[in-house]
Parts: C-alpha cells; structure tokens; sequence
C-alpha cells in the first residue's frame, strides 16, 4: 500500500513559478515511479510528468505542453517527488494530482499505469 499527500498549490498570477510537493508513505519509495497528473474543469485527467524508480535513475518524461517550464524530481531519502512549474500560464489551472505507478514500468503516461493516486492541489494561474 503506498498513501500519496499533495501540497503546495495555491493562485499565482502568470508567469510566476511554483512548486508543488507530494510525500509517499508505506512501500519503499524508491522502489516505484511516481508521475504528475492534472485535471481541469470539464477536461479529462492529462499527464504532465513521470520520474522513473531507482532502476532507471534519473529518467524523466513530460508531456509536450510542459517541456521547458516544468521539472520533476524526487528525493528518496524525504519520500517525496516535486513539481516546479516555471512560466505559469493561465492554461496550468488544474487540480494537480501525483501517483505511484508499482508495477515496475520506467515512465508510465498513462492514467491507468498507476495504482495509487493523491487527493491532489488546485492551482490556478490568473492573467
């Protein structure tokens, strides 16, 4: 079992950068990928990022709408994976959910590759 804990949103205006947390407890942390998700009003969950597990250390994924503005990242020691989002738009607004993915995958995309998921954080970016 793995429990998944969000923080950090909050409203920005754009162009400001911010960082959201998530902290992992239960299974080793180390031991599966973790990714970003988010999810706007009226719109289907998308993927944002993915950090591989100790396997493949130091592998990243992101998706097309973010590449260059934001970077994921985890510290295995703290059990946590960071979202720093730079150049915030006001398209970013979304609630912003992290998850465990436990089967072994590298960098899964999609949203049925995970197993566990946060409650996650809304950020909204104004103009």
């Amino acid at each position: 079992q793995v429990q998944l804990v969000e923080s950090g949103g909050g409203l920005v205006q754009a162009g400001v950068s911010l960082t959201l947390s998530c902290s992992a407890s239960g299974r080793s942390f180390s031991s599966y990928a973790m990714g970003w998700f988010r999810q706007a009003p009226g719109k289907e969950r998308e993927f944002v990022a993915a950090i591989s597990w100790r396997l493949g250390i130091g592998m990243t994924y992101y998706a097309d709408s973010v590449k260059g503005r934001f970077t994921i990242s985890r510290d295995n020691a703290k059990n946590t994976v960071y979202l720093q989002m730079n150049n915030l738009k006001p398209e970013d607004t979304a609630i912003y959910y992290c998850a465990g993915d436990t089967s072994g995958r590298l960098l899964p995309r999609r949203t049925y590759d995970y197993d566990y998921w946060g409650q996650g954080t809304q950020v909204t970016v104004s103009s």
